[in-house]
């Protein structure tokens, strides 16, 4: 599967878009993070064009697509793959990889796996008021509410 526009979306509005490298929230350091949430390659101080952020986001959304892709199973729909598109761009494809969230979706209980989103709202062991929503937004979006 490929990601719709709605998953771009969701991540846009969650992650903004920033042309100066900022340090991460919760740390108040690594890792950096540039554009819409990019993070590879990024340092202190860096600056990039808008052009540069649309080509990283496009291209991190279709490393989380691939990754989706070779490790869930089970049949999804475009809401759930844009849900779990936009977590994996968030937390991470190994915590995705280890997570029960995938296994329930790979078991097929998808009402299961929409209460995993959830669990997913700290950073650096806080509850981040920001995480809570996008969780509730990735939730929706794969529950069909959105």
């Amino acid at each position: 599967m490929i990601p719709s526009p709605n998953c771009y979306n969701l991540i846009k509005e969650f992650e903004g878009c920033r042309l100066t490298a900022y340090a991460d929230p919760a740390t108040g350091g690594d890792p950096w993070t540039v554009g819409y949430g990019s993070t590879k390659g990024v340092h202190r101080g860096m600056v990039i064009t808008q052009e540069e952020a649309d080509k990283r986001l496009i291209n991190d959304v279709a490393n989380s697509a691939n990754f989706i892709n070779q490790k869930v199973t089970s049949d999804l729909t475009q809401n759930e793959f844009d849900a779990i598109c936009s977590f994996v761009f968030n937390c991470g494809a190994g915590n995705f990889a280890g997570s029960t969230l995938l296994r329930k979706i790979n078991a097929g209980d998808m009402e299961g796996a929409a209460l995993e989103f959830q669990k997913w709202d700290k950073a650096a062991g806080h509850v981040m008021a920001g995480l809570v929503r996008r969780r509730q937004a990735e939730t929706d979006l794969f529950k069909g509410l959105a």
